[in-house]
């Protein structure tokens, strides 16, 4: 019995102990403002303290002691964790009860707690019935935890070099963190303008809006805070006066009050604005406002260090005295377009400029003057080249051009004959009139070589080439080119002379009506023999016109010749035939086309029915514009012919749509019809096809009596060609047309 008591003793001794450490544990967390729990594991009935209930911003009567009050309030992403440590614990397998949670707090924001537990065994089996512990809200020491690691993490962006706009995000979203709500933007100050830097929770609408915008006393939080250079704290964006021109822009998305600290570098100099902004009108507390400081502050440093490493480039890339880009920059830019030329199978040229004699413009004139000079040869080399080119000044007097998109050879010859003619035009140094040269390397990739090294030394060959034959010239890597290039040019200036001093000549060609052997027209064809370069070929100095702008006026002269003598021939008794004159399908096109038959047709006496304009059949397209040409030419009077009919682009749907009197069909198809019979095959058709259009039909280059014989049993209507005459001047055509007179209507009869 004694034994039993003694038992007994023993057990309320230790109860009256325990009840004693949790009441002073009770007081102590109370003191603590900690939460106090304690879980009955045989019934998941769980005691919550007052303060455990208040950290969560409930009454004491609000929550039900139960398990399941603790499991509705902790995060789902947690509560799997949580219940795994309690288990370890339990099981022995844990020695120790401390875990993180996130739990649920009354007005929806998120608790940290840090809770800790012991067990208290109460079973003779040792079985654990309860659990007891603490709930500690750490959520400010968990959010300065993270601010300090984001921060760290930033600053190591910014030591590792990472891309600026990468880190103004980041530092937004940093202090969006700390202060739910709030959203974040750095703008960038330049030339006086505000330019997006990074806002990752703005809309992209009010970015856009705020782009650009040049900043000034009353331009919103930051365009005034960039301007003062001061803080500006607007509590209510709606009816802020600094805000009335541009709210419109930030009201839509929300946004009510904004505060903006002016970002400045390490002396002073304001750099942008860091800019906090709330759905709702305010002005900051004590926090916000030290971490609007120091968010500046940090912008300030990714700012500084982004302008330092632009400045950093421009040294390495750009050339101070020229402001084109440097010799470094130019090796880059060479790789790049050698790398670009291998995927897109586009070729490019090398241009190596060097100033003639620049050394006597240095010590006659002085450095300053050189420099001068220097200056004026980039503004040249610039305006001469294309937005895709790319000049670079690789030392001294020495420029490089990369033009890129090389179609032909010539490309580059141009644009280094346009750096011959702009750099020698005659400029003042030291009140000196001077006139500069310059000689010109071209070398072409891949043709000349295909690497870095290999492309310079074929350009620095083709420089000493033209330095070497006389300077203030060009020369290619391949020297057929040059010849080449050369003459070319001298066609386009002896061109320009020979259409403005009307210096070519035409010769015609009769056209015959097939059944009776009658001469019903002739073709107007111009020629043109140099004193120096000989005969130029129609074909070569055509194209040369269309280049150079001259193909309106040499066609102007074309036709006011042609009619002129088409109106001799009336007044001197011959018979009435049509005038064929070639137009290009470039001019044909032009607004002022029709309005210069015309007045050539007035002007000259013309019979417009006699007239007629031959152009290729590329412009017969069902382009609306195109047939109106072709309306009023005919409202005019004019014949139209479609020539080279059959070998360019012309449809059956744009045929059907056309006022042409005649189709003509190219040589190429007479000359293989006898030996071919799908070519006679296709003429065939063309003529049926042509006279079921109701147009008539012309067989041009016709050299041989069977090659006439079956174009006329095939139906075509007129020929042209050897067979009858070959082109002759105006004297010869008045006798043929008089000889064909007095063999009685037909000289090949």
């Amino acid at each position: 019995m004694s034994n039993d008591n003694s038992q007994l003793k023993q057990q309320l001794t230790a109860e009256h102990k325990l009840f004693l450490s949790e009441e002073r544990l009770t007081l102590a967390l109370k003191g603590a403002n900690d939460g106090l729990w304690d879980w009955n594991l045989e019934t998941d009935e769980v005691y919550y303290s007052r303060q455990w209930k208040s950290m969560l911003g409930y009454e004491e009567s609000e929550l039900a002691h139960h398990l399941n009050t603790w499991a509705s309030l902790v995060h789902p992403d947690d509560k799997d964790r949580v219940l795994k440590t309690v288990e370890d614990h339990l099981s022995g397998n844990a020695d120790s009860f401390e875990v993180e949670m996130r739990m649920r707090h009354k007005d929806g924001h998120e608790v940290v707690v840090l809770s800790r537990a012991f067990l208290v065994n109460r079973a003779s089996d040792g079985k654990a019935m309860r659990l007891v512990g603490t709930h500690v809200d750490i959520t400010e020491r968990k959010k300065t935890e993270s601010y300090l690691a984001k921060n760290a993490e930033i600053l190591e962006m910014i030591a590792t070099g990472k891309p600026a706009p990468v880190i103004y995000d980041q530092i937004a979203l940093m202090y969006e963190g700390r202060h739910p709500g709030m959203r974040c933007s750095m703008l960038e100050l330049e030339e006086g303008k505000l330019l997006h830097g990074g806002a990752p929770s703005l809309p992209k609408a009010y970015c856009d809006a705020v782009h650009g915008l040049k900043y000034g006393p009353n331009v919103g939080s930051c365009g005034t805070s960039t301007y003062t250079g001061q803080r500006v704290l607007v509590e209510n964006i709606e009816t802020d006066p600094k805000w009335a021109k541009i709210k419109h822009a930030a009201l839509p998305h929300g946004m009510r009050c904004c505060w903006s600290e002016p970002i400045k570098n390490s002396s002073g100099k304001v750099l942008g604005a860091f800019g906090m902004y709330y759905n709702h009108p305010a002005l900051p507390n004590d926090e916000e406002s030290e971490d609007l400081k120091s968010a500046a502050r940090l912008a300030g440093i990714v700012m500084e260090r982004d302008q330092a490493q632009k400045r950093i480039r421009e040294l390495a890339y750009k050339d101070e005295l020229t402001g084109l880009a440097s010799r470094a920059r130019f090796y880059q830019q060479l790789e790049e377009s050698i790398k670009t030329s291998n995927r897109s199978g586009r070729r490019f040229a090398l241009l190596y400029v060097d100033l003639d004699d620049f050394k006597g413009v240095n010590d006659s004139l002085g450095h300053d003057a050189g420099d001068l000079l220097l200056k004026d040869i980039a503004k040249c080399l610039k305006s001469i080249s294309r937005e895709i080119d790319f000049v670079a000044r690789l030392s001294g007097d020495e420029f490089c051009i990369i033009v890129k998109d090389v179609d032909d050879d010539y490309a580059a010859a141009h644009v280094a004959q346009r750096c011959l003619d702009m750099i020698s035009e005659p400029i003042e140094l030291s009140a000196r009139k001077f006139i500069p040269s310059c000689s010109i390397g071209i070398a072409h990739y891949p043709d000349d070589g295909e690497y870095l090294s290999s492309m310079l030394k074929a350009a620095d060959t083709s420089l000493y080439s033209a330095k070497e034959h006389g300077k203030n010239q060009f020369a290619f890597y391949r020297p057929e080119l040059t010849h080449r290039a050369e003459h070319r040019f001298r066609v386009e200036q002896a061109l320009r002379e020979a259409v403005e001093k009307q210096q070519l000549s035409l010769v015609y060609q009769p056209q015959i009506l097939m059944r009776t052997g009658e001469i019903i027209g002739v073709e107007a064809l111009s020629r043109w023999n140099h004193p120096q370069l000989g005969q130029i070929p129609p074909t070569e100095f055509i194209a040369t016109a269309e280049r150079i702008g001259m193909i309106k006026p040499l066609t102007e002269w074309v036709l006011r010749t042609a009619c002129n003598h088409a109106v001799a021939c009336r007044k001197a008794g011959l018979p009435a035939v049509r005038m064929a004159v070639n137009i290009s399908p470039s001019h044909f096109l032009e607004k002022d086309f029709v309005s210069l038959i015309n007045r050539v047709i007035e002007e000259t006496g013309m019979n417009p029915t006699e007239l007629e304009l031959e152009v290729t059949e590329n412009v017969v397209q069902t382009n609306p514009e195109n047939l109106t040409v072709f309306r009023e030419l005919k409202d005019l009077g004019v014949l139209i012919a479609i020539d080279d009919f059959g070998v360019g682009y012309s449809s059956f749907a744009s045929l059907k749509h056309l006022t042409a009197d005649y189709l003509k069909i190219d040589r190429h198809f007479v000359n293989d019809m006898l030996s071919d019979d799908e070519t006679q095959l296709l003429i065939a058709s063309m003529i049926d096809l042509g006279h079921k259009l109701r147009h008539r039909i012309i067989a041009e280059g016709v050299e041989t009596a069977d090659q006439f014989e079956v174009l006329n049993n095939l139906g075509c209507d007129t020929a042209q060609g050897y067979l009858f005459s070959k082109p002759v001047d105006a004297d010869e055509i008045r006798q043929i047309l008089n000889s064909n007179i007095d063999n009685g209507r037909s000289m090949w009869s």
